[in-house]
């Protein structure tokens, strides 16, 4: 069986395209760069990270915007006549007053690993932007159209324009063409495919929250009208049938289903395989429950399809409750290398899974200064919008055990490096080794962001040695984690109390949403900017089908 999530963690509004027996899935980056990871199949069940549409941190520029702004849900598509991978995506500048300043642009690439061209600007019209190739060789884009008049229904409709791919620039004005399947509201994430002689518009619907899923409408014409799908929703985690047009909030947890572990099923796209199966992939959460938090943020499923006789999509099951456990595809199974539990930063080569908040993690990563050792440069602290010596990758389960050891020398309480654990610039907790001047020599502690407050835990600190290594780790336990520090790698001590994972989510934030969790190395030098911390590894052990309770 395939065990959903196919990609657990922080890997939202998954797109799948295919290229003769290789698949492929782009997800939403936000403020993380590299930006749009793509990750690859050959059998729908395995599933490696193979490279980022995005590798110029200058373009798009990232830093000063706010958090869950930034890479907005990238449509990857391969069309055969031009045998080209393109990829559309949206820079979401601002939402402030509900105006939605968004940007969408093109790239292309014969490989996904690149390079990829130059951003071509496609419009501002609206966000999660989605390419068409149809088969007369015209190119379209759909696109949620931002509704800003208030006493309109938000979010908007579904809007279309012509791409003309000689000029490179779109066609005369958006042409308004699908407010939905349902009644759910909050409409966004188009895609447009054809089947046997007709159009298809599958969109997201109901909020990217406990309401979500996914629906279809059909039509002879690009244009319209589209006929819903008489079964809508075709997939979700709430099968009711409640008229939410009016309520644009996009979480709604009110419609949280106690009958289902997988909640927040929407925003979808499909793939016909080579073999003739059908398969779609959405994105769904795990939450905390009472507190309906998720702390791995929201993640990517699979779920097997079939084409009815009368032309519609429907889950091979016969329901439309998205589904954990999935019988998995006929195509013969081919592995993929496992990332390894340690990186002891023996290459030249920063590994792929590793992200840093706006920026480039090479621009302060360095891993030749000291062979088998990765040094940070430090920068900004980790509250910033700007510069955060952060290297990080995504927390994907909730049973984990985070280790490294770090060589740094503070000479000043501006200096500090260490662990943490991240879900954005308002919200982590960090244990870190700095300059006590209270204690007139190096010291480590624990501070926390919660919402923006800043707490230092005082009781934590605790004099070390310099000169001498020192091992951090952080132990993940369902709905608590802590803290531990070594000076021999053997013997850990703990530090500060058990801390709330369910505060490390999207719910709890204030500041941000629709991201996740991430658990990284980092340092600060806010004098400077050039003070360094050396880590010898990052080891990350994690029981990936651990259940969130």
């Amino acid at each position: 069986m395939i065990q959903n999530p196919i990609l657990p963690g922080f890997n939202p509004d998954p797109c799948i395209c295919r290229k003769g027996g290789d698949y492929y899935i782009a997800v939403s980056s936000f403020e993380w760069f590299p930006g749009i990871p793509i990750y690859h199949s050959k059998d729908m069940k395995n599933w490696e990270l193979y490279a980022h549409a995005l590798q110029n941190a200058d373009n798009p520029d990232l830093k000063k915007l706010p958090s869950a702004k930034g890479i907005w849900a990238p449509c990857l598509t391969y069309c055969e006549q031009d045998d080209l991978f393109y990829v559309v995506y949206g820079v979401m500048n601002s939402m402030n007053a509900r105006y939605f300043d968004v940007d969408n642009f093109l790239i292309t690439a014969k490989d996904p690993k690149g390079p990829w061209s130059e951003p071509v600007y496609l419009h501002s019209t609206g966000f999660d932007a989605s390419l068409f190739h149809d088969d007369d060789g015209r190119k379209y884009v759909v696109a949620l159209e931002w509704e800003t008049r208030t006493e309109y229904e938000k979010p908007g409709p579904i809007s279309i324009m012509e791409y003309d791919s000689e000029v490179r620039q779109m066609i005369g004005m958006p042409r308004q063409i699908w407010r939905g399947g349902t009644d759910r509201g909050c409409i966004e994430a188009p895609h447009l495919t054809r089947h046997n002689g007709y159009y298809y518009i599958m969109c997201a619907e109901g909020g990217t929250g406990y309401y979500h899923s996914v629906t279809m409408g059909r039509s002879k014409n690009i244009f319209g009208p589209y006929e819903p799908d008489p079964c809508n929703p075709i997939v979700t985690s709430c099968p009711g049938d409640f008229n939410e047009r009016a309520d644009w909030d996009h979480l709604k947890p009110r419609y949280y289903n106690p009958d289902s572990k997988i909640q927040k099923s929407g925003h979808a796209s499909y793939v016909d395989t080579e073999n003739g199966e059908t398969w779609l992939v959405h994105l769904a959460s795990r939450p905390f429950v009472p507190e309906l938090r998720c702390t791995l943020g929201r993640e990517t499923y699979l779920q097997r399809m079939v084409w009815t006789e009368d032309g519609w999509l429907r889950m091979a099951d016969g329901g439309n409750l998205a589904r954990e456990f999935v019988e998995p595809s006929a195509l013969p199974e081919v592995p993929v290398a496992e990332i390894p539990v340690v990186d002891d930063f023996d290459s030249a080569e920063l590994a792929v899974y590793y992200y840093a908040p706006r920026i480039d993690p090479m621009s302060f990563a360095d891993l030749t200064s000291r062979p088998g050792w990765i040094r940070l440069r430090g920068q900004e602290s980790g509250c910033s919008l700007n510069k955060v010596s952060l290297l990080a990758r995504k927390l994907t389960s909730v049973r984990a055990a985070v280790t490294t050891k770090m060589d740094f020398t503070p000479l000043s309480y501006q200096h500090t490096a260490g662990l943490i654990l991240y879900y954005d610039n308002m919200n982590f907790v960090y244990l870190y080794k700095y300059y006590s001047e209270t204690l007139g020599h190096s010291a480590i502690a624990l501070v926390q962001l919660e919402n923006g407050t800043k707490t230092e835990l005082h009781d934590t600190r605790t004099y070390v040695e310099d000169g001498k290594d020192i091992w951090l780790r952080v132990k993940i336990e369902g709905r608590t984690f802590r803290f531990q520090w070594s000076m021999d790698g053997e013997v850990y001590t703990d530090i500060g109390p058990a801390f709330d994972t369910t505060k490390l989510s999207d719910e709890y934030s204030e500041f941000g949403e629709f991201t996740g969790t991430f658990v990284g190395i980092t340092c600060g030098d806010r004098m400077m900017h050039r003070h360094t911390a050396d880590f010898d590894f990052f080891a990350y052990e994690a029981d990936e089908h651990a259940d969130v309770d």
